[in-house]
Parts: structure tokens; C-alpha cells; sequence
């Protein structure tokens, strides 16, 4: 039973919705399995406890 974990900044329920849903078909595709045995977790990290290029991702997102 494949399990994939997703780390990301927050997003809204239909994307998450839409990413597990391709996620899901990629497994049954490739490794010819049942849907009922992939499971996705995503785990979602707040903008101001993650960064990237020496600067929290809050603080990238507050400049736009």
C-alpha cells in the first residue's frame, strides 16, 4: 500500500481535493494497483513557519 506525503504551504480544499485525485490515478496507472490501497497525507505548513532563500515564505508572500 503506497503512502505519499505532500509537505506545502496551505491551500484551499479543491485543490487538495484535485492533488490527491491525480496523485491517486499516477499509483493505479503506474503500478496497475487498486485506488482503495493509496493514501495521501498532505501536511500543510503555515507561510511563517517555512522559508526558502534566506526569507520566511510570510514574508515573500506579504511583498506581492
Amino acid at each position: 500500500m503506497p503512502i505519499v506525503t505532500v509537505q506545502q504551504g496551505p491551500r484551499t480544499v479543491e485543490l487538495k481535493r484535485d492533488l490527491v485525485r491525480k496523485i491517486t490515478d499516477a499509483f493505479v496507472d503506474a503500478y496497475q494497483i487498486p485506488a482503495e490501497t493509496v493514501q495521501v497525507w498532505i501536511h500543510e505548513v503555515p507561510t511563517d513557519s517555512w522559508g526558502a532563500a534566506g526569507r520566511l515564505t510570510a514574508d515573500r508572500t506579504a511583498d506581492k
